[in-house]
């Protein structure tokens, strides 16, 4: 199942608007994560775009962007470097934690996997770092511009071409890679470690993984991404990443799977199990097999990330009458083509509700309207709006409905 995509616009540190993508299941996320592009690539190169939207398919909420300077960002690139990126990976992250939830996830590819490196002590929410073909020292990537060094000692600055693109390099640039401190951060590391990289990577040397495997401390793991080149290009190699993280993250990050519970009764199988870990007003819906979220609007203090309590009730009933009105059809071998059902809840005064029993104070009434086309007379149609009316979920609703509640402790 598809995930959603929703543009994203937030500030650095610095003030600079940053532009960014954040891919999300169509369920409640199970975490959230941010992807840290390669050198001089942004938020849309295919390898970063491919995994983040099959993590989202997987469950995870994904933040990619562009860093300062680069693809829709705003700033000036040749005043960016290496630490200005680790702050705008942190400025994602807070953004993140204040407007959704805080990151436990991060990802890197190439320059962004050495950034993700240092932006990790600086979040306490991060769980587990992954990186994808990633420098052990970021000044790794001085190689890329080596023959304009003496140009950028003497004058300052130069003018390099960097994979058909024209980039301004700053002796300030090129100084704050230098300075990094990398083999003191992965030893530091407080959160699990994947490292992907591929022995025919021609841009980043195996040789680099290896110091960073060497360099963390457990747990720490390495994926061989034989065969693939340094940005992923073939599809299979990015769906391959998605397919490892999302299975490896999992078991760092405490997540509870789809279908399952903290709240365990040997003598329950529930129907529905209703979730929230993060203080805000979010809720993860789980019915058999399938999740979904629910929520309120942003103008009552919810963050609009699925239908309210009150939208899946009705979705309920809606659901429920179509499917009673199509197995009846069939049953009978009507030729009913389509069946939309339209509804509304709201509460009224009693007196102006003419199907209500209760004659005092507010009632709750729901409008519901059934639209029906197919090869059918005026009596077929008749019984089908009959019909209605008998659905399970709508005799529920109308009937003496008891619940009982019990309180469990989790395991």
């Amino acid at each position: 199942m598809q995930g959603l995509s929703e543009k994203i616009v937030f500030s650095n540190r610095e003030g600079i608007e940053l532009a960014g993508r954040l891919e999300k299941p169509v369920g409640q996320p199970i975490a959230y994560a941010v992807f840290a592009h390669c050198f001089t690539c942004s938020k849309d190169i295919a390898a970063a775009s491919r995994i983040s939207r099959a993590l989202a398919r997987k469950g995870f909420a994904v933040l990619r962007f562009d860093f300062t300077g680069l693809g829709n960002s705003d700033g000036d690139f040749s005043n960016s470097n290496f630490s200005s990126n680790v702050d705008d990976l942190v400025a994602a992250a807070e953004f993140l934690a204040s407007k959704y939830d805080a990151p436990r996830l991060l990802i890197g590819h190439s320059l962004g996997g050495a950034a993700v490196l240092m932006a990790a002590s600086r979040l306490s929410s991060v769980k587990a770092v992954v990186t994808i073909g990633a420098p052990a020292d970021a000044a790794h990537v001085i190689k890329n511009f080596k023959a304009n060094i003496g140009e950028i000692e003497s004058h300052g600055y130069a003018h390099v071409n960097l994979a058909g693109r024209k980039f301004t390099i700053k002796r300030q640039f090129v100084d704050d890679l230098k300075s990094q401190d990398h083999s003191g951060s992965i030893g530091t590391l407080d959160a699990a470690l994947l490292v992907f990289h591929s022995p025919q990577d021609s841009i980043v040397g195996i040789d680099n993984a290896r110091e960073i495997y060497q360099h963390a401390r457990h747990p720490k793991s390495f994926i061989s991404l034989d065969g693939a080149d340094h940005l992923l290009s073939n599809k299979a190699d990015s769906e391959y990443v998605s397919e490892t993280i999302a299975a490896w993250a999992k078991r760092y990050l405490d997540v509870v799977e789809q279908g399952e519970s903290s709240i365990q009764s040997e003598d329950q199988n529930w129907q529905v199990i209703v979730q929230n870990t993060d203080h805000s007003l979010k809720q993860k819906v789980t019915a058999g097999t399938h999740t979904l979220a629910s929520d309120e609007p942003l103008n009552v203090g919810g963050q609009n990330l699925g239908p309210t309590p009150y939208d899946l009730l009705l979705a309920a009933l809606g659901a429920c009458t179509s499917m009673t009105l199509r197995l009846y059809s069939q049953r009978k071998k009507w030729e009913l083509d389509k069946v939309e059902v339209y509804l509304n809840h709201k509460r009224v005064h009693a007196e102006d509700c003419a199907e209500c029993e209760n004659a005092n104070g507010k009632v709750e009434l729901i409008e519901r309207v059934i639209s029906i086309s197919g090869n059918l007379d005026d009596d077929q149609k008749k019984r089908l709006m009959e019909i209605a009316d008998k659905c399970p979920v709508h005799k529920t609703l109308e009937g003496h409905v008891s619940i009982v509640t019990t309180e469990i402790q989790p395991q």
